[in-house]
């Protein structure tokens, strides 16, 4: 949240005020693994980028399939699909949307293969009926076969206050959980939708600024499959290290090997 200097004789400046609280969970079982891992290869990326075959007609997707430009059409609102789409495991992919390229209705989630991807107005078209799910960015609301009205908050504790969305956002589907949930940074914000299992589902986004260009990454899909001995103790060093700690690997009286292991190098 933006911070606010109060000026006055003293030359001194306000605390700046607490952000909102809302309620803190704890990363779904694998994220933290995921995104510790190296970087998705740019082919990969691209398999799992925005589908020019699969999108309104007033978005153009980029040549390489890993952002679009909706075109500036009036009274219409545009949504996009990604090329693949999921049924198990757990998959996390980065949303890259300008605040000052929103509008009205930013919406990012996940929808069906069914799910419409044009209205003819300004709209929550994401998450406006049973094939999609919706999070809008700007509003803060949950939409799922919602036409607006009553849609929940998300994430929760906020009260009336909303989260100002940072230009790169997370999101997080769960296939194994049934769960959708977003995160900005290294904060998790909290299962938004339930109740997934046994559909194929896609990352979608819905539009309606002008131009407006919106990027996707693909982090990659963790499987639930028992682990080795040798990645479960990985998975132990690093958590007693932290994030904050793990250049110290390199000082670390290890071989070569080991140190690159643990680094997933």
């Amino acid at each position: 949240m933006g911070q606010t200097a109060l000026a006055g004789n003293s030359g001194t400046s306000s605390t700046p005020p607490p952000a909102p609280a809302y309620h803190e969970w704890s990363f779904p079982e694998g994220l933290e693994e995921l995104l510790s891992a190296p970087p998705v290869d740019p082919s990969v990326q691209q398999l799992h980028g925005w589908n020019p075959k699969d999108c309104s007609e007033n978005i153009e997707v980029k040549e390489d399939g890993l952002s679009f430009e909706r075109r500036p059409v009036a009274q219409s609102t545009d949504g996009a699909r990604g090329k693949r789409g999921y049924s198990r495991g757990l998959h996390a992919w980065e949303i890259g949307w300008p605040p000052e390229q929103r509008g009205t209705h930013a919406v990012v989630g996940v929808a069906t293969a069914l799910a419409p991807l044009q209205a003819d107005c300004y709209s929550a078209l994401l998450g406006s009926n049973g094939e999609s799910w919706g999070w809008d960015i700007g509003r803060g609301r949950l939409y799922h076969q919602s036409k607006g009205t009553g849609a929940p908050r998300y994430p929760t504790g906020l009260g009336d206050e909303r989260l100002e969305v940072p230009e790169r956002l997370l999101v997080v589907l769960d296939m194994e959980e049934g769960t959708l949930g977003y995160a900005i940074g290294s904060t998790y914000l909290g299962p938004a939708f339930r109740g997934l299992k046994g559909r194929t589902l896609y990352p979608a986004v819905s539009a309606v600024w002008g131009q407006c260009q919106v990027r996707i990454r693909y982090l990659g899909e963790r499987r639930a499959e028992p682990h080795s001995l040798l990645h479960l103790s990985r998975l132990c060093v690093r958590d007693i290290l932290g994030e904050a700690r793990l250049d110290e690997v390199s000082a670390l009286p290890l071989p070569s090997a080991m140190k690159r292991y643990l680094l997933y190098q």
